[in-house]
């Protein structure tokens, strides 16, 4: 993922890749290319971080050997990444780009080849980054920030929205959105190295990124310095990364009034200690809970839902928006996760976004208005139950084989054995007529 990831950075200022090189003078060509880019910006730490990764990296190939037909192959694979970091660098800089996490997007694709991310990341897929832009209206002139930023797809997707609304990357608007309005936090070290790099291969070198715990006092103190309007965050869910230490920390450390969004496992804030719940609502509001597909994160086995809060404005039994968006049009594609295959999310999200805006939901009726001393989830609504003839028949049944101390499956499976293979089956009109052979030698009860 690094050296994809300073790849594209070198490639973003000019490096010499060319067909033919060997894995030396391609790893030397990179480092040369951020270390000129360093040169003229010595205050620049994301390409001081992005070197001292790199450094580290080692090849398992064979680099070293002296077989001609070894080198040949090493040189084949090293022309096909620099094809496909050329082709991947010209999509960055076309107008097409709109904002796709570029080394979230490498990132998942690494981590389907191990169990579990190391810190706990679970990325946020690009179209759900983009839907928490607009429910929380963000617009060019916020202050946005991802307190567990990972490879930075909040911070790449709000750049690409807020610039596009400032009139383009050529505005001096533009230039004030990169080194003055993203903030970002991400204590992994590797991660943290991808998020500099997301940003640096979309001509960005100004936005404001640290690498700190969030949940520290220090990381605290940066925030609440940095005058922010809007939070759009996917913290890490399990407890020992400390959670919803973080979500108290970050609402704790921005200006009252501010909309924070953090998407959070569903039933997260009502697993939580009844202490910190209290101490968070009697400073905070939560107003709106947006339960999300269940399938969203693919492969990870958990729901979540949007949780959106207002700082600064106690809860005091204010009741909560909830609503369902059930279905997001992505289909599962085998060994490529889920994607838009029929272009159906458009629509759908134009749909949502009014909707919450509005406070409704006309068309799939689930909407929920729920008291938070009662619960602080999306309350699914449970099935109606039905009982059908077949299942009295099924008791029954099932009761007269205990009374007469026949065991129900080895009982099963003799009359299958009778109706498959000892009887005759004749179709009369639309019925099916079934009898057992009266000379069969299976034995019958």
């Amino acid at each position: 993922m690094i050296f994809t990831a300073c790849a594209l950075v070198a490639k973003r200022y000019d490096a010499l890749m060319v067909s033919g090189m060997d894995y030396s003078t391609f790893k030397t060509a990179i480092s040369s290319s951020i270390e000129n880019a360093l040169k003229k910006d010595e205050n620049n730490s994301k390409l001081r971080l992005l070197l001292d990764v790199f450094s580290e990296i080692t090849m398992n190939l064979n680099v070293s050997s002296e077989d001609q037909s070894e080198q040949q192959r090493v040189k084949s694979l090293i022309a096909q990444f620099i094809e496909w970091v050329s082709a991947i660098s010209n999509c960055l800089n076309s107008d097409a780009w709109r904002g796709e996490d570029v080394m979230g997007i490498f990132f998942n694709e690494f981590v389907r080849y191990k169990k579990k991310s190391e810190s706990g990341q679970v990325f946020t897929p690009e179209h759900i980054t983009d839907f928490m832009y607009k429910i929380l209206e963000v617009n060019k002139n916020d202050r946005v920030l991802d307190g567990t930023c990972g490879s930075g797809g909040f911070l790449v997707k709000a750049m690409a929205n807020m610039i596009r609304e400032a009139g383009g990357p050529q505005t001096e608007k533009a230039i004030s959105i990169k080194r003055e309005q993203l903030y970002g936090i991400e204590f992994d070290r590797e991660i943290f190295a991808l998020a500099c790099a997301n940003m640096l291969i979309h001509k960005d070198g100004k936005t404001n990124l640290e690498q700190i715990d969030c949940r520290s006092v220090a990381a605290g103190k940066w925030i609440s310095k940095q005058g922010i309007t809007k939070v759009l965050m996917n913290p890490p869910y399990e407890q020992k990364y400390g959670c919803m230490e973080i979500v108290e920390n970050v609402l704790n450390n921005v200006p009252a009034g501010t909309l924070c969004g953090f998407i959070l496992p569903d039933k997260k804030l009502e697993k939580t200690s009844k202490t910190q719940i209290n101490r968070l609502l009697n400073k905070h509001r939560l107003t709106k809970i947006i339960k999300l597909p269940e399938d969203l994160f693919f492969g990870v086995g958990v729901t979540t839902s949007i949780f959106i809060f207002e700082t600064g404005v106690p809860q005091n039994n204010n009741e909560i928006f909830c609503c369902y968006v059930e279905d997001d049009g992505l289909e599962t594609v085998k060994n490529k996760g889920r994607h838009d295959v029929y272009g159906k999310w458009i629509a759908i999200e134009q749909y949502w976004v009014d909707s919450i805006k509005k406070l409704r939901d006309d068309k799939y009726k689930t909407v929920q208005w729920i008291k938070p001393s009662e619960h602080l989830s999306y309350q699914t609504p449970v099935k109606s139950f039905e009982v059908y003839h077949e299942d009295f028949r099924k008791v029954a049944l099932d009761y007269l084989l205990f009374q007469n101390e026949i065991e129900a499956k080895e009982f099963g499976e003799k009359l299958l054995l009778s109706v498959l293979y000892s009887s005759n089956i004749r179709e009369n009109g639309d019925n099916i007529n079934i009898s057992i052979r009266k000379d069969a030698d299976y034995e019958r009860d």
